[in-house]
């Protein structure tokens, strides 16, 4: 099946090398190009794409601003290209949706491999840089209201799982710790990312630090598994 592809930044020769990129795979096409976070969302709702490659900082709508938009009105997942990543606005980004970020300097089979991933649904970032990205600006911010009694919902073991993934653990890391399958890691990341209502990993881990369940600089506190 063809990935669908919307690319959304204010510098043409940026889309133009992007769009160059992706024409060398098989399975993707570059359905629409739009200079700012305006023209982005109208084209997200007339050509339905399945990835949104997004730059966060252009003209008028900003990238934050249309990701919030477009994950809200589709099933569409917004990845957000950015200069660097330590940018302040990749996690502002994250809360408004967005399911990972690249830098602009990516290499052109890590873009296609991500392009891929996100179309089916995984989120992009990987665990340790998630957590770095997410707990390095949520030292910033206030405890949402409602992120704890959102957790409510969650079983004893979902929660611990959702503590370890905010952590930075991966699935296997994650059934080494707790004593139990890949699969059924797997199996618990799903049904908390189903309970809680959110799109992906990324918005779990975010979710994680707003309610309290993890506070930043937990991780680096976290005792490594033994190997039996």
């Amino acid at each position: 099946m063809t990935i669908r592809v919307l690319l959304a930044d204010d510098q043409a020769l940026v889309r133009a090398g992007f769009r160059s990129l992706l024409a060398r795979a098989r399975d993707v096409a570059v359905v629409g190009e739009a200079a700012d976070g305006a023209e982005a969302v109208r084209l997200a709702v007339s050509t339905r794409p399945d990835v949104v490659l997004m730059d966060i900082r252009m003209p008028g709508t900003d990238g934050i601003t249309a990701t919030r938009s477009i994950v809200t009105g589709q099933d569409c997942r917004v990845v957000i290209l950015t200069t660097f990543d330590t940018d302040e606005h990749v996690f502002a980004a994250l809360r408004a949706g967005a399911s990972g970020f690249l830098t602009k300097d990516v290499e052109p089979a890590e873009l296609r491999r991500a392009v891929t991933a996100v179309a089916a649904g995984d989120a992009l970032l990987s665990p340790g840089v998630t957590r770095r990205v997410i707990e390095r600006f949520a030292r910033r911010q206030d405890l949402a209201p409602d992120a704890e009694e959102r957790l409510a919902a969650l079983t004893t073991r979902e929660l611990e799982v959702v503590r370890l993934v905010a952590l930075g653990l991966s699935n296997g890391e994650i059934a080494e710790r707790l004593v139990i399958s890949p699969l059924t890691a797997k199996t618990h990341v799903a049904r908390a990312i189903a309970k809680l209502d959110v799109r992906d990993r990324v918005q779990l881990v975010i979710l994680a630090y707003e309610s309290g369940l993890v506070r930043p600089g937990a991780a680096r506190r976290l005792t490594p598994v033994t190997p039996s």
